[in-house]
């Protein structure tokens, strides 16, 4: 058992002094550090002092060790010529990929606060190293293929990952469901892995409306996505809709992740049926696809996606670019917004105890300590600052400790 307190404490999208919190693998109770201290006499307190803060774990809610080989392969600035390059240089990654690359990312996602990890998994080539991570990893089994005579075959190979990942499950690793996108998955296949992933209670997600190349395909069966469909697979046809697309997920709260080019009707859609959006503002500018209208969003989650289209896995630096990319919202409301994306609002997403300070959940916490020249700020400027002044933490706990 241990007490850790710092000058703040974020619980419940506020920022409290004078707070200690008593755990061992999960948390136990919190309140006044000196009440805490005499009720508990024999436990150690770690006091991070200065300008500290005490945030529950961050939530990183999407990316893809498995492309962590890429650094400078694939093509950045245009969603259609990075596809392209993806399909040059998948193999070549593939075989590029080690457990140490991945573990390198895992570690940069540590030291930004990082203790859940969205994890989508192609191929199951990272499921090894993602359940001894030291995070906790919320492992999402991908499914993709769109030609109908491939669907009983694709379905197979897909049930035997997700079967090899729930023989895995604890309360460390999470195995769930993702669903490629529109343009890539029959609604046939669709289908029969939204009905397993019901029937096991698994959480689910999928890529929506990533570039404008996407929706012009679903809307038209024109468009930049026409000559690669007709090149690689010999079709002319999108095999979804948006429409019929989404109509899908009614009965399936999902995390819709990127949805740039997604209107103000598709997020009203998302509202109304619990669904989530992950923001990975990043990806989105360095594959142009634009930017997300997160403003009309109820439940906003954040994601770095990979390195196959990012620089780093460092939830910070996504958390500065979406700061920056939303130019035209007021600032400190921003940054409350953006901090709630990666701790409340993924916690009530996902469905697990974790994203929040609260008793009887994960004692899983990013801590961070701000600039010395900020110790008189308002709290209203204590998110934006963690955002713009924070490069990594004072310390990563997960499970009640220090990794």
């Amino acid at each position: 058992m241990k007490i850790i307190a710092a000058k703040y404490i974020y619980k419940d999208s506020i920022y409290y002094e004078g707070m200690g919190v008593v755990f061992d693998k999960k948390i136990i109770k919190i309140g006044p550090l000196d009440t805490i201290q005499k009720e508990y006499p024999k436990v150690e307190t770690t006091f991070y002092g200065g300008n500290s803060i005490i945030y529950p774990g961050f939530i990183n809610a999407h990316t893809h060790l498995e492309f962590s080989a890429n650094r400078a392969k694939l093509t950045f600035g245009s969603f259609i010529e990075w596809l392209y390059s993806v399909f040059a240089y998948r193999e070549e990654l593939i075989a590029a990929l080690d457990r140490g690359l991945m573990q390198n990312g895992l570690d940069e996602m540590a030291k930004s606060g990082v203790t859940t990890i969205g994890a989508i998994s192609s191929f199951g080539a990272d499921m090894d190293v993602c359940k001894e991570a030291k995070q906790r990893i919320i492992y999402f089994n991908e499914v993709i293929g769109s030609n109908p005579a491939t669907v009983d075959a694709l379905f197979s190979d897909f049930n035997h990952r997700l079967n090899d990942s729930l023989a895995l499950a604890d309360d460390r690793f999470y195995p769930a469901v993702a669903i490629h996108a529109p343009y890539s998955v029959h609604p046939i296949l669709i289908k029969a892995v939204l009905k397993l992933a019901k029937s096991k209670q698994l959480l689910t997600t999928a890529h929506f409306l990533e570039s404008q190349a996407e929706k012009e395909w679903l809307q038209s069966n024109s468009g930049a996505f026409k000559e690669l469909f007709e090149k690689y697979f010999n079709t002319t046809k999108a095999v979804n809709t948006i429409e019929g697309f989404l109509a899908l997920f009614e009965q399936s709260p999902t995390l819709f992740t990127h949805a740039t080019q997604a209107n103000k009707e598709h997020f009203e859609y998302f509202n109304r049926y619990n669904h989530s959006v992950i923001h990975c503002p990043r990806s989105n500018r360095l594959l142009g696809c634009g930017r997300a209208k997160i403003e009309y969003a109820n439940s906003l989650l954040l994601g770095t996606d990979g390195y196959s289209s990012n620089y780093s896995l460092s939830i910070l630096e996504e958390l500065k670019a979406a700061l920056m990319l939303h130019h035209k919202a007021n600032l400190k409301q921003l940054a409350s917004k953006l901090i709630e994306s990666v701790t409340t609002n993924a916690s009530k997403a996902l469905k697990l105890p974790i994203g929040e300070i609260k008793e009887g959940y994960f004692a899983d916490f990013a801590i961070f300590k701000l600039a010395e020249d900020l110790k008189n700020s308002d709290k209203g400027t204590l998110a934006l600052h963690t955002i713009l002044d924070c490069q990594q933490t004072e310390a990563t706990i997960v499970g009640g400790e220090i990794i």
